[in-house]
């Protein structure tokens, strides 16, 4: 198979599937080894940011989406008035954090860690695509696991987890303590 073939056959593999696909499953479909495809679609990424195309082609663990350049979503709003751009408030991203960082984890492991209810903040996240259900703890009562999703890492412009900015662990253990401190201050204002 020709190279612009193969970028064709990619570039519609991509476009009708929407959703990101394996690179397994497009090299069989072009019946092009891995490596091979993989050089064939970082060419094709390399060919739309240089020509400055409205799409572009995206990296999310091992897998491979064609979607649009997020800074032309104000076009997009003006004829679709669709997709809904997603905010998050304080405490919706606090438990995305919690949950991206600490994944798998129950409901009631992300309340430890944030000191109150997440229901709310954790029903949003999964409205939203960017956390799912993992499956459940083996443990009683079996609680639902959540993780984060291939839309967490789209929304993020991360490839993989491995992307996610480092937690300075002087910082973390500064965190902690501040923590602790306010539960203490609480536990002397309710006594």
């Amino acid at each position: 198979m020709e190279i612009k073939e193969a970028e064709a056959a990619i570039e519609a593999i991509l476009f009708a599937m929407g959703d990101s696909v394996d690179l397994e499953k497009i090299a069989k479909a072009i019946e092009v080894d891995a490596a091979t495809t993989r050089k064939i679609i970082y060419g094709m990424m390399e060919h739309y940011r240089a020509r400055n195309r409205g799409i572009q082609i995206v990296e999310l663990d091992g897998a491979f989406q064609m979607c649009t350049k997020s800074s032309l979503y104000e076009y997009l709003i003006r004829v679709a008035k669709q997709p809904k751009k997603i905010t998050l408030s304080d405490t919706v991203m606090e438990t995305l954090s919690i949950i991206a960082y600490k994944q798998p984890i129950t409901k009631l492991e992300i309340e430890k860690i944030r000191g109150v209810k997440c229901d709310h903040a954790v029903n949003k996240l999964v409205e939203y695509e960017l956390v799912k259900e993992l499956g459940r703890l083996d443990a009683p009562g079996r609680p639902l696991l959540f993780g984060t999703t291939e839309e967490f890492l789209r929304h993020f412009g991360l490839q993989s987890l491995e992307d996610m900015p480092v937690i300075n662990p002087v910082q973390l253990e500064d965190f902690k303590a501040e923590a602790e401190e306010e539960i203490h201050m609480k536990m002397d204002v309710d006594v």
